[in-house]
């Protein structure tokens, strides 16, 4: 089994990080804050017919990460209609590029940014031109 079925952004600021996510990537958060016992929305990532997962947004225990610091952990990448105009988003609501748009020659074009709470994240755009 081993199948990923949930991840979890750890935020410093969680109303800061629901407005970046909700406005990037049209992301609902539901408040599970109760059953977790500390400040936890679930993060509704799309339609539950389609492929992906759902998450959440969950309070940071410590320090966020550095900047430039070598990835410890995973990173998750969204998939995204529009590369372009989710960077220009990405962009306006605080996030900074972490490592530029590329081509996956023939298949799509990708990048990754930092969000507002520190983390790396990758958008994906598919595009069987891009070179």
């Amino acid at each position: 089994m081993g199948r990923i079925v949930h991840f979890e952004i750890h935020v410093n600021d969680m109303d800061r990080a629901k407005k970046f996510y909700g406005e990037i990537f049209g992301w609902t958060f539901e408040d599970w804050s109760d059953y977790a016992g500390i400040p936890y929305f679930g993060a509704i990532t799309g339609d539950s017919n389609e492929p992906g997962i759902d998450g959440a947004l969950m309070q940071r225990h410590g320090a966020s990460p550095p900047i430039a610091q070598p990835m410890n952990g995973f990173v998750s990448t969204i998939g995204v209609e529009d590369y372009d105009a989710t960077e220009a988003k990405i962009l306006q609501l605080g996030g900074i590029v972490a490592l530029p748009k590329y081509a996956l020659p023939g298949m799509a074009w990708q990048g990754y940014y930092i969000d507002t709470e520190g983390n790396t994240f990758g958008i994906h755009q598919p595009d069987e031109n891009a070179k």
